[in-house]
């Protein structure tokens, strides 16, 4: 039986060291690496928290739906994304200075939405929006608006064991002799 017992908690400990370490990404984290585009196409980020991104379809529009499901909600057709928490995404591009375009699709690279630093939350990347009312704020999402609805607003992390990302400055001194 303590065997039986030693072999689980050894498993656990494995796996739980196995899996990712995520982080938040900072401004500050960004700023102390000095990454550059390319360096940020091979970092993988993740979703903090479940986002679901929805818009309204009007009658007979013609409206196409990209990957989205169809609702019905108080007697209007819904189109819905949803990402859950934890889903990776990639880094396409910086529509701004310091924010970042992630695509948590694979394909078509109009699929991504805005992160960028928040004052208010110590420079953490967290999701943008063009207006915020309370928790639901308007996106744009493959050339459309989508609004979202989320508990909090999501932030983007990182695990920093797999960045492959490593910068060491180091000197050595020669010493200092009385003259």
């Amino acid at each position: 039986m303590r065997t039986l017992y030693a072999l689980l908690v050894g498993g656990v400990l494995v796996l739980s060291s196995c899996s990712p370490q995520l982080t938040t990404f900072t401004e500050d984290l960004y700023e102390s690496y000095k990454w550059s585009d390319e360096d940020l196409k091979k970092v993988q980020f993740y979703l903090s928290d479940d986002l679901v991104i929805y818009r309204d379809l009007e009658k007979d529009a013609g409206v196409e739906i990209a990957r989205g499901e169809i609702k019905v909600v108080d007697g209007k057709k819904v189109e819905q994304i949803r990402f859950k928490a934890g889903t990776p995404g990639v880094y396409l591009f910086k529509p701004k200075d310091d924010n970042f375009a992630i695509s948590f699709e694979n394909g078509d690279e109009t699929h991504y939405l805005v992160f960028g630093p928040n004052p208010k939350y110590s420079g953490r990347y967290m999701l943008l929006a063009s207006e915020w009312d309370r928790r639901r704020g308007k996106v744009s999402y493959a050339g459309e608006k989508f609004y979202t609805t989320s508990a909090v607003v999501p932030r983007l992390l990182v695990d920093l064991k797999k960045t492959g990302y490593r910068k060491t400055e180091s000197r050595t001194v020669g010493g200092r002799r009385i003259e």
